[in-house]
């Protein structure tokens, strides 16, 4: 069992978790995630670790309330404890040797995803530009968080309520057109968002990494769920990455895979959303 530390409310149905796991905290490095399952009658489910303390021997954890497990999730309190973790799995970020100048791109939960990145980044010496994109000012995440390590952060939304107005492949293309040219781009987010950084580096020949977040059941390849497709081979997201070349991923077979189960996804929540109303039997 995992015993849940502390619990924040991040945004209307974004959630931060610190969770007790002094295995993985010890082992964990950016880029990498790990498998949960709530209890014994739950289905399986990849997070992404965001920060982790070996001292503490915690993990942090940031999720959104999509479907039926994030939906449990998110009314665990301080105290529970979570069936199933596993982890740390996956291959960690590739990050440059030495000093370096990165460009880190985060949309909406995938903001999260990529602080360790920046983290990290930032205690190599590199200097390191966070862009942040939400819809609007209240899912802007982690603000400060980045504020400690970005040596510059640039925040837009698309509403223009906090920050700049507009995506952030918009404020990248500028920064891209404006002469710089950094190292190594690193994008997290939404498949669409991903699929149009690329494109706008792929003009630069900038090199580009993504981190995929595909459907995923075991995290040791067996089930075949998260495989993808790059640079004309199948790849599995849980063993071969999670990220990947950005100029390679095949997003639109991707985004096409994803939407496979979108109805049994919204039945399940609904149908789990009146146990949490009535109180029955999990198993049911």
């Amino acid at each position: 069992m995992f015993e849940i530390k502390k619990k924040e409310q991040l945004a209307p149905i974004i959630y931060q978790m610190e969770v007790s796991a002094p295995r993985v905290a010890k082992k964990a490095l950016p880029g990498q995630f790990i498998i949960i399952r709530i209890d014994e009658y739950g289905e399986r489910i990849p997070l992404t670790i965001k920060d982790s303390d070996p001292e503490k021997g915690t993990i942090t954890i940031v999720f959104q309330v999509a479907g039926k497990t994030t939906t449990q999730l998110s009314t665990l309190n301080v105290g529970d404890s979570i069936l199933d973790l596993v982890g740390p799995l996956g291959n960690p970020t590739e990050l440059p040797e030495g000093k370096s100048n990165v460009i880190c791109v985060g949309g909406g939960v995938g903001t999260a995803c990529m602080y360790p990145q920046v983290k990290e980044l930032s205690k190599r010496g590199s200097y390191v530009t966070a862009i942040i994109g939400a819809r609007t000012k209240e899912l802007v995440l982690l603000e400060e968080d980045f504020r400690k390590y970005a040596s510059r952060l640039i925040i837009c939304t698309d509403d223009g309520s906090y920050g700049e107005k507009g995506f952030v492949s918009g404020v990248l293309r500028r920064l891209l057109d404006a002469g710089e040219r950094p190292d190594l781009v690193i994008a997290i987010g939404p498949l669409m968002m991903m699929k149009v950084l690329a494109d706008v580096t792929r003009e630069y020949g900038v090199k580009t990494m993504v981190s995929l977040n595909p459907i995923m059941v075991d995290g040791t390849g067996m089930c075949g769920g998260c495989r993808v497709t790059v640079g004309g081979e199948v790849k599995f997201t849980c063993v071969d990455g999670p990220e990947f070349d950005a100029h390679k991923v095949d997003f639109n077979e991707l985004m096409m895979r994803q939407r496979y189960y979108l109805d049994e996804e919204k039945v399940s929540k609904e149908k789990h959303a009146c146990k949490l109303q009535l109180g029955g039997n999990q198993n049911a």
